[in-house]
């Protein structure tokens, strides 16, 4: 049997449990008015190794705000799939953007590029190699 005091002190540890459960589980949002249509956005000229992650509603609590497309470092063989908002059962669930595997890229594989066997590097850093001929610097009679 359980002493008054042990009962009290559970009851206070089981409260402080309650309260900060809470703040440990994941959030989700459910706001009943649907975002406005995708604002247009230049896609500006990106570099080789960068692809656009399109511009998307944000909830900042009591209205939706626009948040500007940015350019992101690409990840090879992957597409990049934007935010974008769902309905379900009346309300709507912002759906943050993730990379997603592209089933048509084909992987190249780079060429090596093959060295010349007739003269290895070695050979000109000891100056072994000699040119024949009579061009500048080669001959007596420069």
């Amino acid at each position: 049997m359980m002493t008054p005091r042990i009962r009290d002190l559970s009851l206070a540890a089981l409260l402080v449990l309650a309260a900060a459960a809470p703040t440990m589980a994941q959030v989700s949002i459910n706001i009943n008015l649907a975002p406005p249509q995708p604002q247009y956005e230049a896609v500006p000229v990106l570099a080789p190794n960068q692809v656009w992650a399109p511009g998307y509603w944000a909830w900042n609590g009591d209205r939706h705000i626009w948040v500007r497309g940015r350019t992101i470092a690409n990840r090879e063989g992957y597409k990049w799939a934007p935010d974008r908002w769902e309905q379900k059962g009346g309300g709507y669930y912002r759906q943050p953007g993730y990379w997603v595997r592209d089933t048509q890229y084909v992987y190249v594989k780079e060429k090596k590029e093959k060295k010349d066997k007739k003269f290895k590097d070695k050979d000109w850093d000891n100056g072994k190699h000699h040119g024949k001929g009579k061009g500048k610097g080669h001959g007596k009679d420069d």
